[in-house]
């Protein structure tokens, strides 16, 4: 007679499965908001220069920049998470790259790009501002 383990919670598997993340999941997402990060800091300190009334070249291009944060963080997270999750090597000497690991950047890159702008325009700039 096997003893089964005690069933764990939604949130229990949940909270193991965050822990425990696959490298090349946990790389992806590293990437992503990084450059996230970096371009939502900028969105942030343009968004404030404007609400205080700073006179920039140009005007308003907050929806132009929010359309270009969003695009350069699809393509950038893409190519930095292609270049640092190689395939599993196997037996062979090398580690390869296939356009799964750019796949795994984009598809990781589309929701990281929008909460990372819904934080900094709706949290932070409300802190700061």
């Amino acid at each position: 007679m096997s003893a089964h383990p005690p069933r764990r919670s939604w949130w229990a598997v949940r909270w193991r499965q965050f822990r425990n993340a696959p490298r090349p999941v946990f790389r992806a997402v590293a990437a992503n908001l990084a450059v996230a990060a970096v371009l939502g800091a900028a969105y942030l300190a343009y968004d404030i220069a404007l609400t205080r009334g700073a006179r920039l070249p140009g005007g308003d291009l907050r929806t132009l920049f929010v359309a270009l944060d969003v695009l350069v963080v699809l393509a950038l997270g893409s190519v930095i998470t292609y270049l640092i999750v190689p395939l599993p090597r196997g037996g062979g000497e090398r580690a390869r790259r296939t356009a799964w690991s750019a796949a795994l950047g984009l598809f990781a890159a589309a929701p990281i790009a929008y909460l990372v702008l819904v934080v900094v325009s709706q949290i932070l700039k409300s802190l700061l501002a």
